[in-house]
């Protein structure tokens, strides 16, 4: 694997990063109930996409979700490349405490509650077994870094204490729309291959842990991350979950630095056969 230089830190939000998430579209095997489920747990309502006869989108910041029809797809086995999770971001801690809350009144089941000392993070799994993780990032001052001279960050995972997360909002609060996809997290086939794709596009590494490398634009943490913890090969053809994943590039450097990387892929896929998508600047 390259030892290439971590990322330099800067300042810049993770939406205003030359490179970050634009969306996420997912097949549906279930399409009403898929839908249903995401209206409750984000507290939006879809819309028709135009773009796509049937499908369904969520319209976030800087972000959507898409659902496409897909009632013949084979369920996914799980150790196929893929999506792990989409990762919703909260404006801020209080706004993670309130989506807490709703969570717990809605009793839906988290599969997870962690302190990755740049985040505070919960898991939990759609009905088609989607992985999703709702976080809300601590101040980037506070964020845990490796040792001289490395560069990046030093991400953990620690027990989360929910009850000091739920004394943070009063009640059931929901961000709307002011919640973006901060970043994807996609189950790999050939770790250091795909790693080296994102890179091309644009990417650099913020950090290495066994078996998974995680990747990011202007500084943050990270808006890509790729795991072979338990896939591998490439993503069979027919399945539902992840179509693709969609990069906004900020400026016209951005594009074409992210355009030629994807140019000289397969067909717009990564190495583990995990398709990605290119949007340019706005305006």
């Amino acid at each position: 694997m390259s030892d290439a230089p971590l990322l330099r830190d800067t300042d810049l939000p993770p939406e205003a990063a030359p490179l970050s998430i634009g969306g996420v579209t997912l097949a549906a095997r279930d399409l009403p109930r898929l839908a249903a489920f995401y209206a409750a747990l984000l507290g939006l309502e879809p819309m028709p996409d135009e773009a796509a006869p049937g499908a369904l989108r969520f319209d976030l910041a800087g972000a959507t979700l898409r659902l496409l029809p897909a009632p013949e797809a084979r369920p996914e086995r799980g150790d196929e490349p893929g999506l792990f999770h989409t990762a919703f971001l909260m404006p801020d801690r209080t706004a993670l405490a309130g989506w807490l809350h709703h969570a717990l009144a809605l009793g839906l089941r988290l599969d997870g509650a962690s302190d990755h000392g740049v985040s505070e993070a919960l898991y939990l799994s759609d009905p088609e077994g989607n992985g999703i993780e709702v976080y809300a990032d601590r101040p980037r001052a506070l964020w845990p870094r490796p040792p001289a001279p490395a560069t990046g960050v030093a991400m953990v995972t620690r027990r989360l204490d929910l009850d000091a997360l739920l004394a943070a909002a009063p009640g059931a609060v929901l961000a709307g729309r002011a919640m973006r996809i901060g970043h994807v997290h996609l189950r790999a086939g050939d770790l250091g291959a795909t790693e080296a794709f994102y890179r091309g596009l644009g990417l650099e590494v913020t950090q290495r842990m066994p078996r998974a490398s995680f990747l990011a634009s202007g500084g943050y943490h990270h808006h890509v991350a790729v795991n072979t913890w338990g896939s591998a090969g490439l993503r069979p053809s027919g399945l539902s979950g992840l179509v693709a994943l969609t990069l906004r590039a900020a400026d016209a450097a951005a594009f074409r630095r992210a355009a030629a990387g994807l140019a000289g892929s397969s067909q717009g896929v990564d190495p583990s056969g995990n398709a990605v998508l290119l949007e340019e600047p706005k305006g």
